[in-house]
């Protein structure tokens, strides 16, 4: 996903898919990031103004910044923007404050401003930036596949800063605007809402978006290109649109459409209200797979139109409501966009295609987990304390931590499941959360501790192998099932049903196997013709069990 490794990321399966493929280091528990934060300091709404041209791939920026202090004795504030570097970077030309000057330092990728004077404890204050630059990141200026030139930003995870001075971390969500000025041939699309287009009479046009639900830094996002836009009426009363290359106005609005339908009534039947003020499906150049910006979602022009479906539109929708409208706190905890948009896509084939393309898409990640484990041991789905953001997505961290609600729902059962569900993005929707308030929320309507849970799934390195066998002892009449935890460490705590079939008819069991090695006796007054772990496909595990 994202940056560099957003091309990387490509369909594992039909549902499941959306991924990174990066090289990380172990996982354990989950920390803080190594971000400095800022006591007392919360930036609350953007308004950029930018100027494109095709002459130059210089922008010229102007932020307004609205912060609000929280705290008393507040002298300075520090923004992520990208120093000047072999002639890409920004320079900044000047910052004001109610048309004070600012005092300011800008240097190794941090703006820090000194304030005229300490603002008291819940004042706002607005802080004004005028900068320009070449971008080295975060705006691509390059030719689409036609050999357009096309505008498209790239902020995962922390490219923000290239282009814009912000606070770039999750942690700190605001509301924003774009105000792009560009020639007059472009259409340009953004976050929320359309407030204006003005054509200015000199070959520009200036395009006003405005984003009225505060969002991460990363999901703020323009596209300026020759568009064919069309509008697709409303979704659960949200306006529902499609935006793609002039050339292909012919074909792509339905490529996107019924699927994207199909993603948000689920969702908002499901886990709940839509949080933004419309949906835009955008083809963009310069990546494959998708971008989940807030309201409007950037695709791959290569992963589009060239090939079928494969799942990409309902996992990028489901973003919006995890990993966008509940946010994830620090990057430790990405498993709660990633893991639970990969979840959601399978969700969204269980409910539109049926159980079985569920289980073959479940069964399918179940293999890659088993795969990516065996190439990188000791890599968990919680990062701890991450500070390299190269390492911030994996593979482990979607499939496995998809797998990780799938068992969550087993072991809450689904109508508890979905309750917890509803309530975390409930409690969390349009703010920033972590793993322990996901299971604390969790715990509440499961009403059982689950912190062993989460240690196990989540923390812990590897997944469990079980071997064994069974035979049945005609005269104890019963089946007995010796089985083995084979995998590295200790034993993992594993509820497995087992299928037992005799005579054509099947019954399910139930087992706990917490140990390393583990006998098990069910009644069963015949020889079984079939004895089977998991017949459900619930738990993470590579199960080997033979007749004896």
């Amino acid at each position: 996903m994202r940056l560099t490794c957003r091309p990387a990321r490509a369909a594992l399966a039909r549902y499941c898919l959306a991924w990174c493929v990066l090289l990380v280091g172990p996982g354990a528990m989950a920390s803080a990031d190594t971000y400095p934060r800022q006591p007392g300091v919360d930036a609350v709404h953007y308004a950029f103004q930018l100027t494109l041209g095709d002459d130059t791939d210089e922008i010229l920026g102007e932020a307004a910044i609205t912060f609000r202090f929280t705290a008393a004795g507040v002298t300075t504030v520090a923004l992520d923007l990208a120093s000047p570097v072999d002639g890409k970077g920004m320079t900044v030309a000047e910052v004001t404050s109610a048309g004070v000057a600012v005092p300011f330092q800008h240097q190794d990728g941090r703006l820090v401003l000194r304030l005229p004077s300490s603002p008291g404890v819940g004042e706002d204050r607005i802080v004004t930036v005028r900068y320009r630059g070449v971008p080295a990141g975060g705006l691509r200026i390059l030719p689409n596949k036609f050999g357009d030139r096309v505008f498209f930003s790239e902020n995962w995870p922390n490219n923000a800063r290239q282009w814009l001075p912000m606070i770039d971390h999750p942690y700190d969500k605001a509301t924003s605007e774009f105000l792009v000025t560009a020639p007059a041939r472009y259409q340009v699309v953004a976050n929320g809402l359309l407030q204006e287009e003005v054509d200015l009479g000199d070959g520009r046009r200036l395009t006003h978006w405005k984003q009225s639900v505060p969002i991460a830094s990363w999901l703020n996002a323009i596209g300026v290109a020759q568009f064919a836009v069309h509008h697709d009426g409303l979704v659960k009363g949200v306006p529902h649109q499609t935006w793609v290359y002039r050339q292909e106005r012919a074909v792509g609005p339905a490529w996107f459409e019924r699927r994207s339908r199909q993603a948000m009534d689920f969702l908002s039947e499901h886990v709940g209200p839509y949080a933004y003020e419309k949906l835009a499906n955008v083809e963009a150049a310069g990546f494959n797979g998708g971008t989940e910006h807030a309201s409007v979602i950037f695709y791959g022009e290569k992963s589009i139109l060239e090939r079928p479906d494969t799942g990409l539109i309902a996992h990028e929708i489901a973003h919006q409501w995890f990993g966008n409208a509940v946010t994830e706190r620090d990057w430790d905890d990405v498993w709660l966009s990633e893991g639970f948009a990969t979840y959601f896509t399978l969700l969204v084939a269980e409910h539109h295609e049926g159980r079985d393309a569920f289980v073959a898409g479940l069964t399918r990640s179940r293999e890659a987990v088993f795969a990516l484990e065996a190439k990188h041991p000791g890599v968990a789905v919680l990062h701890d304390n991450l500070s390299d953001m190269k390492q911030v997505l994996n593979r482990i961290i979607y499939q496995k931590g998809g797998w990780t609600l799938h068992m969550l729902r087993h072991r809450m059962g689904t109508d508890a499941f979905w309750n917890g569900i509803r309530d975390y993005y409930r409690r969390y929707r349009n703010g920033s959360a972590t793993t322990d308030d996901f299971r604390q929320v969790m715990e509440a309507h499961a009403g059982q501790d689950l912190r062993w849970f989460f240690s196990q799934w989540l923390s812990r390195a590897g997944s469990p192998v079980v071997e064994g066998h069974w035979t049945h002892e005609a005269g104890s009449r019963r089946v007995v099932l010796d089985l083995a935890q084979t995998q590295p460490g200790d034993a993992y705590r594993l509820p497995i049903e087992v299928a037992i079939t005799t005579a054509g008819i099947t019954r399910i069991e139930t087992i706990d196997l917490t140990q390393k090695q583990q006998r098990f006796a069910l009644a069963a007054d015949q020889a079984p013709t079939a004895v089977v772990l998991d017949p459900g496909t619930w738990v993470l595990m590579d199960a080997r069990v033979t007749r004896r």
